[in-house]
């Protein structure tokens, strides 16, 4: 009989196994990301905002989305959503998906107004994720435009997203 996997709120005590599966899902490369350098902000990295997630199986950490408060032309109420990672022995079993959707209902509970992403539109369009106009958002770094996406959770959400995206720690 196999560990049923537990899908939970990410507690400070993850953070270790969290940056574990980051350095296997995607390697060094993961530092030189604008996304990355907007959270390499943040003035404590040990601390996780109420809507980051895991998936864990026993005592093994497999899956992690999270979600970073931002400021974007020094607005509150944005998160940036990444990164998404799923452990490769485990991958193709929807826990990303189910992480993305615990995070974004949790956010849209909270009172958030939008969560940002750079990903590919075809993945996150099914979360009613959409592009944001070129140069509305800009990043520490180059971003390719097609791929900085949008989810409103209020209405106006991201028109009123204007400027330069930053932490909000």
């Amino acid at each position: 009989m196999s560990e049923k996997i537990l899908i939970r709120t990410a507690e400070p005590f993850d953070v270790p196994a969290i940056g574990a599966l980051h350095a296997l899902v995607f390697g060094p490369g993961r530092f030189a990301r604008s996304a990355y350098r907007v959270r390499e902000g943040r003035r404590d990295d040990n601390k996780l905002s109420d809507f980051c997630h895991v998936a864990v199986r026993g005592n093994r950490l497999i899956a992690a989305v999270t979600l970073s408060d931002v400021k974007i032309g020094g607005g509150s109420g944005a998160l940036l959503l990444g990164p998404i990672a799923v452990d490769p022995e485990f991958a193709g079993q929807g826990l990303g998906s189910q992480l993305i959707a615990e995070g974004i209902a949790d956010a849209r509970s909270a009172g958030k107004s939008i969560v940002i992403l750079v990903g590919d539109e075809p993945y996150y369009g099914r979360f009613g994720f959409k592009c944001v106009p070129p140069g509305q958002v800009t990043l520490p770094g180059p971003v390719n435009p097609m791929r900085l996406l949008a989810l409103p959770l209020k209405d106006g959400a991201i028109e009123a997203a204007r400027g330069a995206m930053t932490s909000a720690f």
